[in-house]
């Protein structure tokens, strides 16, 4: 063999050499990049509208399985040029609002890069549906301690709950002068990602549950509940079918003005119809906390009926109660309710009263002996009802 020969032969084996490693560079699998290792590399993007964030088409467990693991802190790079660096991978949304993450949330498809009730990062980083992602480590177990204490778990099996409405998080509001029976929150009757849609749609259906406001769905992920084979709602149907079904495929992000102004939209629609109502998102956790807190504040529940409707949630599910469970419980009161009522009884724009004089407006600390009323009412004029409107919605309900 000459001396050309083996050169050539040496530059076909780094050829096949440099192509192996750039075929395991794929979505799955990873070289050690920058500072971090890039766990996963190159990985198709998933945008779904309304849901505010980025899904990396890749699911949990195949992710987890790369080497991820919840608390590690992670640095995504996205072939735009767009990155996140330093920020949390948790199982949950255990940020403050505004702060991103990577999230792994239990039952969803896909591991997905978002802000916390922030703008839709899709749009925010201008990608496009051909761009890619690549997820490194960046240090291992830096937020290990948050997810430890922030991790809860509930079950979707029927068996580990007392009653189809614990199970359900099913229940009549009643706070301040709503009238019993009147007003109902629950999980979804129609989307069966936590198996308790047939025993919803059964308890809206004895309960005669008149208009059912959606807080999570559209036409077309509605009908694509319908269409499932394990799909068990006829009550639902029926109501669907009768145009008593409002979906108002609202994001999380209840400080947005697309979230209040879907949420005047729906309330509009709401008073010009006759109950019993449902309201509903996924869980009846987080989009239906804050709009039953709304309605309770403006129906003249105080602070304390407000809390104990909120946390009843977390009680079904998840068996925290203040007895319990006091730290998780104090936690997910500050961290969550105290911040979404506050949403309501603030005002950046004028901290003014109807007649235009000035009013103080209690932070979370004064909201325990706050009057919580006119705060409701002031936030639906702000968000885009009117007068007669608001007073049609209490006497719809009380």
């Amino acid at each position: 063999m000459n001396m050309n020969s083996f050169n050539k032969g040496v530059i076909i084996i780094m050829f096949l050499i440099g192509s192996l490693c750039m075929t395991l560079a794929s979505c799955g699998s990873g070289q050690a990049q920058g500072s971090g290792e890039a766990l996963l590399q190159d990985c198709p993007l998933v945008h779904i509208a309304g849901t505010s964030g980025v899904n990396l088409e890749i699911s949990i467990d195949d992710f987890n399985a790369l080497g991820f693991a919840y608390g590690d802190s992670v640095d995504i790079a996205f072939s735009n040029g767009y990155a996140l660096e330093d920020i949390p991978y948790y199982s949950g949304y255990y940020v403050e609002a505004y702060a991103p993450l990577l999230v792994a949330y239990p039952g969803a498809d896909y591991v997905k890069a978002t802000i916390n009730y922030g703008d839709d990062l899709w749009t925010e980083a201008g990608l496009q549906e051909d761009d890619t992602a690549t997820v490194s480590i960046h240090e291992k177990e830096k937020y290990l301690e948050i997810q430890e204490a922030d991790d809860i778990q509930y079950s979707d099996d029927r068996e580990d709950f007392p009653s189809d409405e614990v199970f359900a998080n099913f229940r009549s509001v009643t706070a301040g002068d709503i009238r019993e029976n009147v007003l109902y929150r629950s999980a979804s009757p129609c989307d069966n990602i936590h198996n308790r849609a047939s025993y919803t749609d059964d308890l809206i259906e004895a309960a005669g549950v008149e208009y059912i406001v959606d807080l999570t769905d559209n036409d077309e992920l509605i009908e694509s509940y319908i269409s499932d084979e394990d799909f068990d709602s006829p009550y639902f149907l029926k109501q669907y079918q009768e145009s008593d079904v409002l979906p108002l495929y609202m994001s999380m992000n209840y400080l947005s003005e697309d979230f209040q102004k879907t949420l005047a939209d729906g309330l509009n629609a709401m008073a010009a119809e006759e109950g019993p109502y449902l309201v509903h998102c996924t869980e009846g956790k987080d989009r239906t906390g804050f709009v039953c807190m709304l309605l309770e504040a403006l129906c003249g529940a105080d602070y304390q009926e407000i809390v104990d409707d909120y946390m009843l949630t977390y009680d079904n599910y998840y068996g925290i109660t203040e007895e319990s469970d006091p730290d998780r419980y104090n936690t997910i009161k500050e961290q969550n309710l105290d911040v979404m009522l506050q949403s309501i009884v603030s005002d950046d724009a004028a901290d003014t009263d109807a007649a235009g004089s000035a009013e103080a407006r209690p932070d979370v600390a004064g909201l325990t002996g706050a009057e919580l009323s006119g705060y409701a009412k002031d936030y639906l004029l702000r968000i885009g009802l009117d007068e007669q409107t608001v007073e049609k919605l209490k006497e719809r309900l009380e």
